[in-house]
């Protein structure tokens, strides 16, 4: 008789059926993955707004921190929210992977089609002209962990406090917003007057200009670290405080 699994082998289990359950949703990899292509295209070749430097330089590390979104808060609030309504949170918490293997597995899931996503618009990137600093990679990580981390934690709040349905319209509703107001793609500074203030302390323009700084000047913005953690420890405070596991 086999031995049973280890925690380790049922948090990777997990996170495989995870992945392949993301990668095979065809709404989530148009709004993961063909949505901040357009973006990409679109904001390197449109006329404006103007911004300082290179349009595709400003440009490729905001789309990046939009696909980190996308997945992270978008993708899992709408499946979570779902699978919390069908009882499926609950059956699997109560299994041998329990409820923190669970978590852990879909953050794996997460991480592994965010590398899926940025890659490919990586190549996009450079084949449109943007010439990141190679120094910049590790800072990069850091900011993409975090952030990542972030938006999951808003995406338990949504999904965890919400009905389903509920669920489903405000998670696209804020990526709308977001992709439009919230300093993603283009930096803050191109936002006119006390906007541009106001905008620079959410999370999404905290992760895209530490993108930016990452890829531009190999540099870390600190400014940026502490609004992108500090979220990150207020909306994980909440989503552990005031999510549900069933309805």
């Amino acid at each position: 008789m086999s031995a049973p699994a280890t925690p380790t082998r049922r948090v990777l289990a997990q996170a495989r059926f995870d992945t392949g359950t993301l990668l095979r949703n065809g709404e989530q990899l148009i709004v993961s993955m063909v949505l901040p292509a357009l973006a990409l295209v679109a904001g390197v070749f449109a006329p404006f707004p103007e911004l300082a430097g290179r349009r595709v330089d400003v440009v490729t590390p905001g789309v990046l921190a939009l696909a980190v979104l996308s997945t992270a808060f978008t993708g899992q609030a709408i499946s979570t929210g779902f699978d919390r309504r069908y009882g499926v949170l609950r059956l699997l918490g109560v299994t041998p992977l329990g409820r923190s293997g669970l978590l852990s597995g879909r953050v794996l899931a997460v991480l592994v089609v965010e590398a899926i996503q940025l890659v490919v618009l990586m190549a996009l990137g450079l084949a449109l002209g943007w010439h990141p600093s190679a120094i910049g990679v590790l800072p990069f990580v850091l900011f993409w962990l975090l952030g990542t981390a972030c938006f999951v934690a808003l995406a338990m709040l949504f999904a965890g406090t919400m009905r389903a349905e509920a669920t489903l319209a405000l998670a696209n509703l804020v990526w709308v917003l977001l992709l439009g107001l919230g300093g993603v793609v283009l930096p803050a500074t191109s936002f006119p007057g006390p906007w541009s203030t106001v905008i620079s302390f959410l999370p999404t323009a905290a992760l895209g200009d530490g993108f930016r700084a990452a890829f531009e000047h190999g540099g870390v913005d600190l400014r940026a670290l502490l609004v992108l953690a500090g979220w990150t420890l207020v909306l994980g405070a909440l989503a552990r405080r005031l999510f549900r596991w069933s309805d």
